[in-house]
């Protein structure tokens, strides 16, 4: 029996606000609590700018903040209409370890086939959590996909926030959290001949934190880069963060993407984690990622 059911119902019960109907794009929900599969929309028109491209743009701002992760299918875009639509967005952000694609730094290489190591992203996490300024979203663009697996799994972190009893919301309120990313990039990429740098970004996030946009609290610890909670006994973090990762991996929190070529997902770093499923050796899965900076969260 899941964790957050009982006899009196479930403890999360989540109320979609569908709101007025989109006008230039439609929106096909995934689950009733993340994600959003996106169509009528050509990104390599869109990127060009006219009135109603500027109109879809407005549609897909909000599109992102009602289900937090959203679904392009089919889109034939260059590395540059790539970029260019992350800019639409806000400013580009610098992976501090990854390699990158042709000689844009913005552009992150994200590529496994059956002689890697290891391929991108196989833990939750929110991207880059380490950095004092965290990516507000990533856009990863796959170009080849193999023919089954391969799928990312995306998790909504205000609902693992709100489905916390009250006495735990009190408990982490005020809380931060070291968010470090040398454990993990050290070393990481070293089959594609990137040298390390002499370090990684570290910061404090509060383990809440408040949403800029739409003002909800979400959950913001991950297993990828969060070390301890500050001021509590090593114990009691280990403890507390073992209990939170769990709970934010419920499957009720989630839904799951199968990638077909030419597709891409945008995702919400500030309210979501995610991880990428590594089942699908030996073949090939390639693309490139476009992240957009953030802010730091309060």
């Amino acid at each position: 029996m899941s964790s957050l059911a009982g006899k009196q119902g479930p403890r999360y019960r989540h109320t979609a606000d569908d709101g007025a109907p989109y006008e230039t794009i439609a929106v096909e929900k995934l689950t009733p609590i993340i994600g959003a599969e996106i169509s009528g929309v050509d990104i390599g028109q869109l990127v060009e700018g006219d009135a109603r491209s500027n109109r879809q743009m407005d549609e897909i701002h909000r599109a992102l903040a009602e289900n937090l992760v959203i679904f392009f299918r089919d889109q034939q875009i260059t590395p540059k209409q790539h970029l260019a639509f992350g800019r639409k967005f806000g400013e580009l952000h610098f992976h501090p370890a990854a390699p990158h694609e042709d000689e844009d730094p913005a552009l992150m290489k994200i590529y496994a086939d059956k002689n890697s190591p290891r391929a991108n992203g196989e833990g939750w996490h929110s991207d880059v959590s380490c950095d004092l300024e965290p990516p507000m979203g990533s856009i990863l663009y796959i170009k080849q996909c193999p023919p089954r697996g391969g799928d990312t799994l995306f998790a909504n972190m205000y609902a693992a926030y709100e489905a916390l009893s009250d006495r735990m919301k009190a408990y982490l309120d005020g809380l931060t959290a070291l968010h470090d990313g040398e454990p993990i990039y050290r070393g990481l990429y070293a089959n594609y001949g990137v040298a390390d740098r002499p370090s990684y970004p570290n910061a404090e996030h509060p383990v809440v934190r408040t949403h800029p946009v739409t003002g909800r609290k979400a959950l913001y610890v991950n297993r990828g880069f969060t070390r301890h909670i500050n001021g509590i006994p090593r114990d009691e973090s280990d403890a507390m963060l073992a209990y939170l990762y769990q709970h934010a991996e419920n499957p009720l929190f989630q839904c799951r993407f199968r990638w077909t070529e030419n597709a891409i997902a945008f995702w919400d770093n500030r309210c979501t984690q995610h991880r990428a499923m590594w089942d699908y050796w030996p073949h090939t899965r390639s693309g490139t990622r476009v992240t957009v900076k953030g802010e730091r969260p309060v």
